[in-house]
């Protein structure tokens, strides 16, 4: 097969890439180019944090801050917005302009090694109570307010936005 008419094919497979890609073509587009995510620091006006609890294998098990791969043709307004919705259940107050990008370079994965990482700054009222419908501490997805830093923020957080939180 040429590469004209691989192309071809992932053409007729993915007709809309805004919607998400098969994860072959996915992974495949993650070992040959950075991907741009953003990270949404939820704070409230005591000061508190809102992590999720994550448990996978690219990052292990830990709180982490909600974020989300930019997808094709999708702004990153778009995405935090998505990002908010499906993570926290409810919109966010967030401002526009970045708080820190970070590079995020992962050597010892194959697949999700190399990101740019944009950290936005959002607020969420100290009244909003996280539903955690069904889940339990530990779950993947739980919520919770944090007052400072947790000592099981995941490696990469900790490294680059532990002073933020």
């Amino acid at each position: 097969m040429t590469f004209a008419e691989a192309i071809a094919v992932l053409d007729r497979a993915v007709p809309d890439p805004s919607k998400g890609l098969p994860d072959e073509v996915f992974y495949y587009i993650s070992r040959t180019t950075p991907l741009l995510n953003v990270d949404l620091l939820i704070k409230d006006e005591t000061g508190r944090t809102l992590l999720s609890w994550r448990n996978d294998q690219y990052c292990g098990a830990g709180w982490h801050i909600p974020g989300g791969i930019v997808r094709f043709k999708e702004t990153m307004e778009t995405r935090l917005l998505k990002v908010a919705e499906r993570e926290i259940g409810r919109p966010v107050d967030f401002d526009p302009v970045p708080i820190k990008i970070t590079e995020m370079l992962h050597p010892e994965r194959a697949n999700r090694s190399h990101f740019v990482s944009f950290l936005f700054s959002c607020h969420l009222s100290s009244d909003f109570v996280p539903s955690n419908a069904g889940l339990s501490p530990g779950d993947v997805g739980f919520l919770e307010w944090h007052k400072g830093c947790p000592d099981c923020l995941i490696r990469y957080h900790q490294l680059h936005y532990g002073a933020f939180i």
